[in-house]
């Protein structure tokens, strides 16, 4: 009976001791357990302090790569160069050549005959009664003439000054002719009294009579024997 009761109080005791090393395991893994799982809060937490070598590595500072090719000065020049900028090769057209032809000078265009275009010429047209005194084809001036009669016509053809006389008298007609300059014999362009009271209403013996006594002395004054004298009859 003895033996009996120390048996059970053996094994009551065992049962308490093992209850108590569960318990206390149960409680230690709970405390392992609740110190693994605030690890992860604590470390987050927990503010970084960087150091000297956590300043951001030199290549991040550069370029990246994938930078966009058009910010090359090169590339940026070539794709402006305009597309035209090379001279065109077709040829100007044929129709922007200079005409060939020659166009007529001036004096000729205002009815001059051809051979008062060059030197110095008294150029007398029968058609407009008119004498222009002409060097190298410009006229410098020019005044109203009249001619001789049918019965005494004033001679057409290509002539010079042989002969110049200030107060010059007819000797056959026994009038005067100032400022005289003889062309062809006794014919030759002078004043004329009787042209500027009478105009057209009278004729010449044949001389190139002129009315105008001023321009007339002018015109004896300017030319010289051997100056040419054109007396035509021009086209309308």
């Amino acid at each position: 009976m003895k033996k009996t009761r120390i048996s059970l109080a053996v094994a009551v005791t065992a049962v308490l001791a093992l209850s108590a090393c569960n318990s206390g395991s149960s409680s230690d893994s709970t405390a392992k357990a609740g110190t693994q799982s605030n690890l992860p809060t604590t470390v987050s937490s927990a503010p970084v302090t960087p150091s000297a070598e956590s300043t951001p590595p030199a290549t991040s500072a550069a370029p990246s790569s994938s930078a966009p090719t058009s910010a090359s000065p090169t590339a940026s020049a070539t794709s402006a160069k305009p597309a035209t900028s090379k001279p065109p090769t077709t040829k100007p057209p044929t129709t922007s050549k200079p005409p060939t032809t020659t166009p007529k000078p001036p004096a000729a265009q205002a009815g001059l005959d051809e051979r008062c275009l060059t030197g110095r010429a008294i150029c007398i047209d029968k058609r407009t009664d008119r004498l222009a005194w002409v060097i190298d084809g410009k006229v410098q001036y020019s005044t109203a003439v009249r001619f001789g009669s049918a019965e005494t016509p004033t001679r057409e053809g290509a002539f010079s000054i042989n002969f110049k006389s200030r107060d010059h008298v007819s000797t056959i007609y026994h009038t005067p002719m100032p400022f005289a300059m003889f062309f062809s014999g006794g014919q030759a362009v002078h004043y004329s009294a009787d042209f500027a009271a009478n105009g057209y209403n009278g004729a010449s013996h044949g001389c190139v009579n002129v009315r105008d006594k001023g321009l007339v002395q002018r015109l004896f004054d300017e030319t010289r024997v051997g100056d040419k004298v054109i007396v035509y009859r021009s086209a309308k």
